[in-house]
């Protein structure tokens, strides 16, 4: 139960780092700054924390409730991070969400870093990974996350434009990678 392996932290790190983009988020957070102040960077990171590791531990309960297996859940959820691989990578919107009006908790902890991608891709990875890895791994994110959330306007400074665009595709590959080693992964649990 307690099998800590770096190496499935640091793929499951690096996974949900690809989907969460906080870094290619950089210029939403700053926009968000400039409309509505102050963004409590503590309060989104542990909001965000909590929906993550809650549904980590209850989403596949929630799932038999209502009918549904991981493999079709883990599928479901390689096309979701499949569209989000191409929005990074395309530099397109395909998912659009409602104007918000204020940046305290909605937006920021959720869905920007727990929306459904994450939570898809949790679940998914919950199929193939240690629980304790994936902890570790979230936790790992989150401090991340943290980080970029209290220096986004250092960061964006630093980095440029460009610079982000580079690094949003380039973990946009990544990310369709994984979608595809997801879907092969699981499909084959959907004729078992």
């Amino acid at each position: 139960m307690f099998e800590i392996d770096f190496k499935e932290i640091l793929t499951v790190g690096m996974v949900l780092f690809a989907v969460i983009d906080i870094v290619g988020s950089i210029p939403i957070i700053v926009d968000l700054r400039t409309k509505h102040g102050h963004i409590e960077s503590e309060k989104a990171s542990i909001v965000a924390g909590i929906i993550m590791i809650v549904f980590l531990f209850i989403g596949e309960e929630f799932l038999k409730i209502i009918g549904i297996d991981v493999h079709s859940f883990a599928v479901a959820g390689s096309f979701v991070l499949f569209f989000i691989a191409l929005e990074m990578i395309l530099g397109i919107r395909l998912y659009k969400d409602e104007e918000s009006s204020s940046a305290s908790i909605v937006p920021i902890a959720f869905p920007l870093i727990a929306g459904a991608g994450t939570m898809t891709t949790l679940l998914s990875l919950r199929s193939e990974f240690h629980t304790i890895n994936i902890l570790v791994a979230i936790l790992l994110n989150l401090m991340l996350v943290y980080i970029v959330l209290k220096l986004s306007s250092k960061l964006e400074r630093l980095l440029g434009k460009n610079g982000l665009g580079v690094i949003r595709k380039a973990f946009g590959v990544v990310l369709l990678a994984i979608a595809v080693k997801l879907f092969a992964a699981n499909v084959k649990g959907l004729f078992v």
